[in-house]
């Protein structure tokens, strides 16, 4: 039983970690990655879809970003959408049959801005971590009845290994993401 909660608890923090680094990701650096535009909502049909399900997303060169609709009718949503999005800052073209984004160059306040904004997704991440090991620990005081406590005293350990080990991967991801958005 108890070897379930934490065979649990380890898929779920791994998940929360896998989840903190998409959304890094996400938060864009110097250079274009179509990673920025994978999951931007566009209100394709009055529903709004991740671009990533409407369009092919290229990285052209260093700066710029080629995005090919499967659907052509979907060109001016797709457009208005990156358009739309905050923090990225940038301003598509189209013409027609692709959608061409050129990535300005970051100012040294804009990515202090990012380091901010990266910061805040990390503690977000670090908070889910130590939620989950929070519901672990109950499930774990559920079954004092059942085993010993001194069973319940090294789970309880082992969780607190756990749950140090992925805040840990949660913080390095985030001085990675940090050292590349600061790289000028």
């Amino acid at each position: 039983m108890i070897a379930d909660v934490l065979a649990d608890t380890t898929t779920r923090m791994n998940r929360a970690v896998d989840a903190a680094k998409e959304d890094f990701a996400t938060v864009r650096t110097g250079r274009a990655n179509p990673q920025l535009f994978q999951k931007i909502p566009v209100d394709y049909y009055g529903t709004p879809t991740p671009l990533a399900q409407l369009a092919s997303l290229n990285s052209q060169d260093a700066r710029s970003i080629i995005v090919t609709p499967y659907d052509k009718t979907a060109l001016k949503a797709i457009e208005q959408a990156i358009r739309d999005t905050p923090n990225l800052g940038v301003n598509p073209t189209n013409d027609g049959n692709i959608i061409r984004v050129a990535m300005p160059e970051l100012t040294e306040e804009r990515r202090k801005e990012y380091v901010k904004l990266v910061r805040t997704k990390g503690e977000d991440a670090k908070v889910h971590v130590r939620g989950i090991r929070r519901k672990a620990k109950d499930d774990l005081d559920a079954l004092k009845s059942d085993v010993g406590e001194d069973e319940i005293a090294r789970a309880e350990k082992e969780l607190d290994a756990l749950t140090r080990s992925h805040v840990d991967a949660i913080d390095e991801s985030l001085k990675r993401k940090e050292a590349e958005l600061l790289e000028v």
